[in-house]
């Protein structure tokens, strides 16, 4: 991979950075933390107005109530590491929160952007998967010993009593209620509270000196603008103006795949099913499902589409999320060039809103509950609102993060698979390295280079099956406000 020019010495070069979600805003912080004097982050959503919340009108995936953060990573230890280099800066933010020194306007010193309050991955199956037996020999081969709790190992259920995180081995009550279960709890990781975060991250770049240009029309990428010799040399936005520079990043998340025809077969936008109940505060089960007494967790995450699924501790609202990648939905639309590329369709996208779910996967996280979680039905807790979140998934689940081939001026940070988030803090660093032509022999820049599928590659996702996909949107039965009125009377 050659080396971008200027060099990342050269603190004045023109930057601008589409995209204001986990690439684009540590791509710019880290680029303002090293001394860059001009870069400009455009963004068509108003986050410095909305918070980066979905309920404001935000729908990008960064745009949520919170992430799974995870050391746990089976035999890709590459990315072990690489959590393992983010928590740290996760630490950083959160110490940085509560002494004062770095506290986003709205936001309060006893606000925390990591809870670790653990992550357990469970089945229902009789013994532990392959992944998640390898996380436990790849973290003590690490050095981090003690750290992967068996949920049915002895040892550890009282490694877990001492440290007083028991709440983690069977969140489910499993073992009261009669059910078979096993899994390992990572108590590395825990819940990114994901606004907040990024609030956070965007205060951070702003102190460094980013501009951040946000909003319809101003902040909305149109297109790129070309010199003389069709070389990009900047962005024209939505309202007209054509901005200029010498290092343009596209970092638009489930809108990437539509804005880089090159990305086909490479990327392709993939949306997620969530639903999200509600806790009263004076509900018995506000305590019990609070983050310090639950987990994050994923349930039969590799086991396709009655698996695929995860969850959350309620959060200080009171919202508890669960979500679906058991299958991972498209939408197929046909481009100016004839292609058919999936582009995300949300509960407030422009001329085509959606704000129901498919029926599958609402069955699916409705039996889960039904399942382990009975006590929330009981207490009358109801399904409060559903949506769609969209991801770019690589067609092996690594990043993307490398030259637009031909355009040796533009760089593309995407792919995140539904795993990226954890890096907030410190990808960007990473981008800053592969724009200054560091480190590039390193693995994992490796494997985020620019490629295609070959015979002999691993396809964990499978792209671009367009119109005739099953997991066309257009072609799946999705939820209705009835169904949703039902099931709140039916108490799921």
């Amino acid at each position: 991979m050659a080396s971008f020019n200027p060099k990342i010495n050269d603190a004045d070069v023109p930057v601008i950075i589409v995209g204001a979600g986990v690439f684009g805003l540590s791509t710019s912080l880290h680029l303002g933390r090293r001394g860059f004097r001009n870069v400009a982050v455009f963004d068509k959503q108003q986050y410095d107005e909305a918070q980066y919340s979905y309920l404001k009108g935000c729908d990008a995936a960064s745009a949520d109530f919170n992430k799974i953060i995870r050391s746990a990573y089976g035999e890709q230890t590459e990315y072990q590491d690489l959590s393992t280099e983010a928590l740290q800066a996760w630490r950083i933010w959160n110490n940085e929160l509560e002494n004062g020194s770095c506290v986003p306007e709205g936001m309060k010193t006893s606000d925390r952007v990591f809870i670790n309050n653990g992550n357990l991955s469970f089945t229902n199956q009789a013994e532990l998967p392959p992944f998640e037996l390898a996380s436990v020999h790849n973290l003590e081969k690490a050095g981090i010993p003690n750290t992967q709790l068996i949920t049915g190992n002895e040892e550890h259920i009282a490694l877990a009593k001492k440290k007083n995180i028991s709440y983690g081995i069977d969140p489910f009550d499993c073992k009261t209620k009669g059910k078979s279960y096993i899994g390992v709890f990572d108590t590395t990781g825990g819940t990114a509270v994901a606004d907040k975060a990024c609030r956070v991250a965007l205060h951070r770049a702003k102190t460094y000196g980013v501009q951040f240009v946000l909003g319809l029309g101003k902040g909305e990428f149109e297109s790129f603008s070309y010199d003389s010799a069709e070389k990009v040399n900047g962005i024209r936005t939505r309202d007209g103006k054509t901005h200029f520079a010498k290092i343009v990043v596209i970092a638009c998340g489930g809108w990437s795949p539509g804005l880089i025809p090159q990305l086909d077969g490479l990327c392709e936008t993939t949306a997620g099913s969530v639903i999200h109940l509600r806790i009263p505060p004076d509900s018995p089960l506000f305590g019990r499902f609070a983050p310090e007494n639950f987990p994050t967790w994923t349930y039969r995450v590799r086991d396709g589409p009655e698996g695929g699924l995860y969850g959350f501790a309620r959060d200080e609202q009171g919202y508890m999320k669960i979500g679906y990648r058991g299958t991972k939905y498209t939408n197929p639309q046909q481009q100016a060039d004839g292609s058919e590329r999936s582009v995300p369709i949300t509960r407030y996208t422009e001329n085509e809103q959606l704000t129901q779910i498919p029926k599958q996967a609402m069955r699916v996280m409705k039996a889960f509950v039904k399942e382990y979680l009975p006590e929330l039905a009981a207490e009358g807790i109801n399904v409060s609102f559903s949506r769609l979140c969209w991801y770019t998934d690589s067609f092996d689940n690594h990043f993307v993060i490398d030259r637009l081939p031909g355009q040796s001026s533009v760089l593309v940070a995407t792919g995140g698979s539904g795993h990226a988030f954890k890096y907030l803090p410190i990808i960007g660093n990473w981008v800053v390295d592969i724009l200054g032509g560091i480190g590039l022999e390193r693995e994992l820049v490796q494997k985020w280079r620019w490629r295609h599928s070959k015979d002999d590659t691993e396809v964990v996702n499978k792209l671009m099956e367009g119109t005739a996909s099953s997991r066309n949107l257009r072609r799946v039965p999705l939820t209705t406000d009835h169904d949703l009125e039902s099931q709140l009377q039916n108490k799921m």
